[in-house]
């Protein structure tokens, strides 16, 4: 994992929900995978419709999932949509400033979920070492 994607978590929180959620933790995960993507392809739907209404829920149902899992980069970028989309229906304005956010969303978003599930379960990730059952040089 790089520096960058190590930086998309805050890893303390990340361990108090693991620690909290205890079993239960890979299965909320799993709907933080679907509903993340749910409110990824609404946020998409509602800036092709520019429509900042439509914007609102799904942002911050992105914010709030994402920093229940010390997401905290996904859930800045979630909270920033949710909060101009917000500005925008007070304001009754289409919500085109945001197109460069909300085009980041996806890519961050599959980012973060790749960090937060290789954490969780780091054994997909490893690759043999090397040693056991194979000749090691010394």
């Amino acid at each position: 994992m790089s520096v960058e994607d190590r930086s998309l978590v805050n890893w303390s929180s990340y361990a108090q929900a693991r620690a909290e959620l205890g079993a239960n933790f890979a299965r909320i995960l799993g709907y933080f995978r679907e509903d993340g993507l749910k409110s990824v392809d609404a946020i998409e739907a509602a800036m092709r419709a520019r429509s900042a209404a439509a914007l609102v829920v799904p942002a911050h149902t992105l914010k709030g999932e994402a920093r229940q899992f010390g997401a905290d980069t996904l859930g800045d970028l979630a909270e920033a949509v949710e909060m101009t989309a917000r500005d925008c229906v007070e304001r009754h304005d289409a919500p085109d400033m945001l197109l460069e956010q909300v085009v980041a969303l996806r890519p961050l978003f599959n980012r973060t979920l790749t960090a937060l599930e290789r954490e969780a379960n780091p054994l997909v990730a490893r690759k043999p070492a090397g040693g056991f059952g194979r000749r090691v040089a010394i």
